[in-house]
């Protein structure tokens, strides 16, 4: 049976959408990790980014802000660990400095629009 899938609520967020696009742009980057990382580094940033996503919408479907907000805090330390793997990755030459600046700018942008939403669900709290 199909289901439309833009009348999910997390849909709607952006930070979920540029989420949902830093995933695919994580499993393209990593086509050019050698065949040696295949269990290492790789595995650990594509899993990464697929929490980011993953841990939006288990929060967005939380019963209460308290709960999202800390299916947030999850999503920003993935992307922290994201950071430290890409800053790893580029160290060991596996991308260039132009990749690792053009992914660095998603992961920023996707980590900003993360903050934005932690601070709007804090403000309903108070």
């Amino acid at each position: 049976m199909f289901r439309d899938r833009s009348n999910k609520g997390y849909h709607k967020l952006i930070v979920w959408q540029k989420a949902k696009s830093f995933v695919s742009a994580v499993y393209k980057l990593t086509e050019l990790f050698p065949k040696s990382e295949e269990f290492g580094l790789k595995s650990q940033l594509q899993r990464a980014s697929v929490s980011v996503v993953l841990n939006i919408v288990e929060g967005y479907r939380r019963k209460s802000t308290k709960e999202f907000i800390r299916f947030i805090d999850i999503a920003q330390a993935s992307l922290a660990e994201i950071e430290a793997i890409l800053e790893i990755v580029l160290d060991l030459s596996y991308i260039s400095t132009a990749k690792y600046d053009e992914i660095e700018n998603q992961r920023s942008e996707v980590a900003f629009l993360l903050n934005s939403l932690l601070k709007s669900l804090r403000k309903k709290l108070s």
